[in-house]
């Protein structure tokens, strides 16, 4: 899929949760460009609006006011079902808690994006497989995640997110639950496909590791990016 220019442009965005008196504005007329096939980190301390900026870049929650432009579609004109599509078909997410299906093994877990997007099983199996050798887990393809370590359930994650080949890849706090040396290896396996890929990262991070690694940083706080 060919990257797009501007992966993510916001214009003058807020959001508010509530209504009257209980009203908070979480976000105050945020514009932005989040630059293409680079590390992109999202800085900000809890309450600062920094999850609900992330939130509305991954499409799963719309604006009060204002516009956000996803690979070159401004997705706040976009209806639900048609918003569910776009985001199967050009976001990847990786979570803090990995999110894996336990049941599943880690081929299956990866495997699980193109199921839903009904590819054939030929192609699904090339893409599984090739996925799995780029994030080193090729031979423990037919494992449990409760038969894994906590990086490798990431890297499971990873893979997952970037099977289906998606323009951006979202990233929430992905080494949080994890050691400085898994972490550290996690991060540098992150930026070595981002470079052979050319996909957008952003992430939403407190690491400092992560954050020093950073090609674009956007710090926010009290709905603002300053």
């Amino acid at each position: 899929m060919a990257q797009c220019a501007i992966p993510v442009k916001l214009t003058d965005v807020t959001k508010t949760f509530g209504e009257g008196e209980n009203a908070v504005q979480a976000l105050r007329g945020i514009t932005a460009e989040i630059p293409a096939g680079r590390f992109n980190v999202i800085v900000g301390q809890s309450g600062s609006g920094k999850s609900t900026l992330f939130n509305l870049i991954g499409c799963i929650d719309a604006p009060t006011s204002g516009t956000i432009e996803v690979c070159g579609m401004d997705v706040t004109k976009l209806a639900d079902n048609e918003l569910a599509d776009f985001r199967a078909a050009r976001i990847g997410y990786i979570f803090q808690t990995f999110n894996l299906i336990p049941v599943l093994s880690v081929y299956e877990n990866v495997e699980y994006p193109l199921l839903l997007k009904k590819i054939p099983q030929k192609k699904r199996n090339r893409m599984v497989t090739d996925t799995l050798e780029t994030v080193g887990l090729s031979a423990l393809a037919k494992h449990l995640p409760g038969e894994i370590s906590g990086g490798q359930r990431q890297r499971t994650a990873i893979a997952r997110a970037l099977v289906k080949n998606p323009e951006i890849v979202l990233a929430d706090e992905p080494t949080a639950n994890l050691d400085h040396k898994t972490g550290m290896e996690i991060i540098e396996l992150m930026q070595n496909i981002q470079k052979i890929r050319q996909t957008t990262f952003i992430f939403a991070t407190h690491d400092r590791d992560l954050i020093y690694n950073a090609e674009d940083i956007f710090m926010i706080m009290d709905g603002v990016i300053i």
